[in-house]
């Protein structure tokens, strides 16, 4: 009798241990399944966050063009060395021609406030 207590003892550890290992296992098991999951989750959320800002950047982007389209239509140039000597001449003849007080220097810059008004 003591040897059928003894190998019922020993089934009985056997089989704890043998569900306390299955247990582990299993928790193992889970907690890789549970981080891979959450790792998908997280993945497809950041896409999708993703996505909403570069919609959202790509909007205002488009809206600041429109705007700055829309108030740069006028373009200013400015006027050639060649241009300004042309306009400072009749300015000098202007001056010449008048008796107005002034000199070269005054001519040119006097030229270019035509030329870019």
């Amino acid at each position: 009798m003591a040897k059928k207590a003894v190998k019922k003892a020993a089934k009985k550890a056997a089989k704890k241990t043998v569900t306390k290992a299955a247990k582990k296992i299993a928790k193992k098991a889970a907690k890789k399944v549970a981080k891979e999951a959450t790792k998908k989750i997280a993945k497809k959320a950041a896409k999708k966050t993703a996505k909403k800002t570069t919609k959202k950047a790509a909007k205002k982007a488009a809206k600041g063009n429109a705007v700055k389209k829309s108030t740069s239509t006028k373009v200013e140039t400015l006027p050639t060395y060649a241009e300004i000597q042309l306009k400072a001449y009749f300015v000098y003849l202007d001056r010449e021609k008048y008796s107005k007080p002034g000199n070269s220097q005054s001519d040119w810059i006097h030229a270019i406030a035509l030329l870019t008004e």
